[in-house]
């Protein structure tokens, strides 16, 4: 803000006395002086506004008028009249700058046309190409619309230290943000901006804006600006003084912005410019007598340039007060017993201040100074000062001088302004100056009551004549009040669809028998290969076959053979050390699920050792706007190639990796950085696989390929792969496992294992995945096998077309699981003709045969698991699975107790009964 002064703390008369040479519009004189004496014919007399609750209301009625027809203005009108209202303050600033002294008998009257002029030329040049009105922003390939209304009407309190300027600033303000506008005038200083305010008002009719937009109080008093601020028709404040103004616009319930006192210091340390820096802080302190209120309200000088800053001061003009009686007589005077400055000494000058304190100083006294050591309500010179007088401390060092600024911004100045003068190249300095000033303006070698009002001495401070200091000082905002504080921005946002994507390994190669020619691409780009894979990997000699393609090529090896089940991040620790010990800068990880999860994070974290495991495993909604942005791979380990030796997991497609914590429960880990470079799809790896080995695995292909096919993220792309793989799962899972010397069906399987896996990769699974991951967690069920249980219980729960709750996903616009479901039906040819239900019930009967057919358990109860301590568990099961990572890409959004439902029913078998099941497949194969 600009004054510190309480509101209406001045006596004053009924009505200002009309200034000599300066006729009030109407009066005698019949014109209106202008700058450089041209004369402006008069408009017709202002009306006279009748008193009490009956007048402000009329004159209300008609701001309010004004302020409907301002929204039907464009915005070439509204910058019309800014400019008009603009150059009409500017030609004014001399005779209302002159009327501005007259009326208060404070400041400087040539400084007051500076004011006047920054007011209205600055302003207008800062925002004149600004957009307020209707739509100010547009993004037609985003879907995004902003639109810019007014706030008004609005209620703007003037203070008497600058009662012309801050007129015409919140006028410009005002009109170029379509909002009517009252002015509260300090009743000490009405006069003059009411005058302002007629100028600005007059123009702005004459320039076509509504009349009554720009209104006053005739003959403010405290009891009357107190009503037009809850006056009905007001809708915001624009306060600038002191506490009590601000307090009582933040307490009136009306919306608001206040701003006020300052309390500025500023250091000069030993590296300064001193002559500059005396320049300027005389140059801010004399200007107007002080009452700009980011002026210098003391200065701090380190040791070493004390002496000399001093006598420079001394040289331009300040008198430095000696005896005891005198420092004390002029301190109180600036601040009354009730520790509030005098009102009596803002903006006067320094031979006036020292006749009301009863001393007596030479005649070409400029600023009063005065060497001080303490700061508090005891030591009347640390306060705010608002007049030509300063306060000068002595600290022993910079670091005394920063603590000593900040003593004093916290006594009375917290949250406005402090300055710094000091070399340019004490970088560390400004950067310690700037990070401990409790200021939100902070000033590098600038005269403060320039450099805070913005735009003069910098670039990026607006220019304004209302300063906000924040919540530190009491404000609601911490930067120059402007026309963009004055708008209510309505946010139109059209729906609009994320970009999607398919992310795959650079490489995949597939085919029987390819090992030794797909890991010829590592000649002359690999020199040390580690191998990831676990006992019985090596114990059956498959880790042979690369190791012996890989000294064809002479690589060196490493195999590291420990990786247990269900890994651990103790499995994870115990392979990146082995890591650290052999330095490879390519990884082969081998094996089924397990391994190629486990050589993911193990590279992760041996690159990256300062991630943490609570980092690796956070949830996300969306995968790009994850808290934790995993970092890219490849500064140790060039490649990392997986190589599946089950036909379940996909593992050697996907950005996924699944650990087992101490808890005991399983946390996937998803990072596109986590995706293999090269995937090898050999069948031969997956010959050897034992029956019930292929049959859980297979079904985790299954559920790979469903989930991503009716996932909220499926699109075009992985529809299609998550198709192929559920008819080649339909196709050859049964000769896979009853028939396991068939190569064909193992190709195929492994094939849709891979297929599957690029599918949910870029899909995404659902909570059959959640749930199975809490299951196989909780009782030791291979994970595919706990796939098969839930599977069709919950295909039947996310068919629902009126779901409790339905994901949210922009591509995602109502509930399709159904109709997907039936779509794979289709493709198998199941129930031709039938409708989406009978086609569901078709789908969910066939992949319960397919189940039965491989021989594996159709409920939880037959994995020998306890009924009563299955229900016990059900509820941490159900809550695990719903902060599952894979709950999130679900077309139906489960409820905790649904899940527990859900749980429930698969302790028990099948959704249908299998009898009918089997007879209705082969019907419906017929």
């Amino acid at each position: 803000g600009i004054s510190a002064l309480t509101m209406y703390s001045f006596s004053f008369s009924a009505r200002a006395k009309a200034i000599s040479g300066f006729p009030h519009p109407g009066g005698e004189g019949g014109g209106r002086p202008l700058s450089g004496g041209a004369w402006r014919e008069p408009l017709s007399p202002p009306r006279q506004e009748p008193g009490g609750q009956a007048g402000l209301d009329e004159m209300m009625d008609r701001v309010a008028k004004a302020q409907r027809e301002f929204l039907s203005y464009s915005q070439e009108q509204v910058d019309e009249i800014f400019r008009r209202v603009s150059l009409a303050a500017s030609k004014a600033r001399v005779p209302l700058a002159k009327l501005a002294v007259e009326n208060t008998g404070r400041g400087v009257l040539e400084d007051k046309v500076i004011k006047n002029h920054y007011a209205a030329e600055f302003v207008y040049n800062k925002y004149k190409h600004l957009k307020t009105v209707d739509v100010v922003e547009r993004d037609v390939a985003r879907g995004y619309t902003r639109i810019a209304e007014p706030v008004g009407p609005i209620c703007a309190f003037v203070p008497v230290t600058n009662p012309t300027s801050t007129v015409v600033f919140k006028t410009l303000i005002a009109l170029k943000t379509r909002n009517a506008i009252v002015f509260s005038p300090h009743p000490a200083a009405a006069r003059s901006s009411n005058e302002a305010a007629r100028v600005c008002a007059e123009e702005a009719v004459r320039a076509g804006a509504p009349k009554d937009c720009v209104r006053w109080l005739e003959e403010p008093t405290r009891d009357l600006s107190t009503r037009l601020l809850h006056h009905p028709e007001i809708n915001f404040a624009l306060a600038t003084g002191g506490p009590s103004v601000v307090e009582a616009s933040y307490s009136s319930g009306t919306p608001a912005i206040g701003v006020g006192a300052g309390n500025a210091p500023a250091l000069v340390d030993e590296t300064a410019d001193i002559d500059m820096a005396v320049s300027s802080i005389f140059m801010s302190k004399t200007f107007d007598n002080g009452m700009i209120c980011a002026a210098e309200q003391a200065v701090v000088v380190v040791d070493d340039v004390y002496d000399v800053f001093k006598k420079s001061l001394e040289e331009r003009g300040a008198y430095f007060l000696q005896e005891a009686a005198s420092k004390k007589a002029v301190g109180d005077c600036i601040v009354k017993d009730n520790l509030k400055i005098n009102p009596d000494i803002v903006g006067k000058s320094p031979m006036e201040i020292a006749a009301m304190a009863g001393i007596t100083i030479p005649e070409t006294t400029l600023v009063i100074a005065n060497e001080v050591e303490e700061i508090g309500d005891h030591e009347k010179w640390s306060f705010e000062k608002l007049s030509p007088t300063l306060a000068v401390y002595r600290a022993k060092d910079f670091e005394d001088g920063v603590r000593i600024c900040k003593d004093l911004a916290f006594h009375g100045g917290e949250g406005h302004t402090s300055a710094l003068y000091t070399s340019p190249l004490n970088r560390k300095r400004v950067e310690r100056f700037e990070r401990e000033m409790p200021t939100y303006h902070v000033l590098v070698d600038s005269p403060s009551t320039f450099g805070a009002i913005g735009d003069m001495y910098n670039f990026h401070i607006d220019p304004s004549l209302t300063l906000g200091c924040g919540t530190a000082g009491g404000n609601s905002v911490s930067v120059n009040v402007g026309p963009e504080n004055l708008l209510n921005y309505k946010s139109v946002a059209e729906k609009r669809e994320n970009m999607q994507w398919i992310r795959v390994p650079p490489t995949i190669y597939f085919k029987r028998g390819i090992i030794n020619e797909a890991l010829a691409d590592l000649r002359g780009s690999s020199e040390r290969v580690m191998v990831v894979t676990d006992p019985n990997m090596k114990e059956l000699g498959v880790v042979d076959t690369v190791t012996d393609a890989l000294r064809d090529l002479d690589i060196k090896c490493h195999v590291h053979d420990e990786v247990a089940p269900e890994p651990s991040f103790q499995c994870i620790r115990d392979g990146i050390e082995a890591m650290q010990h052999f330095k490879p800068d390519t990884v082969i990880a081998l094996g089924g699920g397990s391994p190629l999860d486990a050589a993911k994070v193990m590279r992760l974290l041996y690159e990256h050792p300062e991630l943490k495991v609570t980092d690796l495993v956070a949830r996300f909604l969306d995968i790009r706007k994850r808290i934790h942005k995993f970092p890219a791979l490849g500064s140790k380990i060039k490649k990392l190639i997986e190589i599946p030796t089950t036909s379940g997991t996909g593992a050697e497609m996907t950005p996924f990796a699944v650990i087992s914590a101490d808890d005991g429960y399983k946390y996937p880990v998803c990072s596109y950085a986590l995706t293999p470079d090269m995937a090898i799809v050999d069948p031969e790896f997956a010959a050897g696989m034992p029956k019930t080995l292929t049959a859980n695995t297979g079904y985790d292909v299954l559920t790979h390929a469903v989930e991503s096919y009716v996932s909220v993220m499926a699109t075009d792309y992985t529809q299609a792969l998550s198709a192929r793989a559920v008819l080649l799962v339909d196709r050859h899972l049964s000769n896979a496992v009853n028939k396991p010397d068939d190569m064909a069906a193992r190709e195929g399987m492994h094939n849709a294992s891979a297929i599957a896996g690029v599918a949910f990769a870029n899909a995404f699974l659902g909570i059959s995945h959640s749930m199975a991951h809490a299951l196989g967690a909780r009782f030791h069920i291979p994970h595919g096998l706990c796939n098969a249980l839930v599977l069709s219980h919950v295909m039947l729960y996310n068919a629902s077309t009126h779901p409790t709750k339905m994901t949210a996903f922009p591509q995602y616009r109502y509930p399709q699981a159904k109709k997907h479901y039936a779509e794979l039906a289709d493709m198998l040819g199941l129930c031709p003709g039938g409708s989406d239900d009978d086609k569901l019930h078709a789908l969910v009967c066939r992949f319960e045969h397919l189940k039965a057919s491989a021989g594996m358990p159709l409920s939880v109860a037959e994995c020998g698991v306890d009924k009563d301590s299955y229900a016990a568990a059900v509820h941490d099961m159900a809550e695990h699975a719903f902060d599952d990572q894979c709950t999130g890409a679900n077309p139906r959004y489960p409820l905790i107790k649904e899940l527990e439902a859900l749980y429930l029913a698969a302790y028990d078998g099948p959704p249908i009964d299998m009898n009918t099941c089997a007879r209705q497949i082969y019907s419906l194969n017929t």
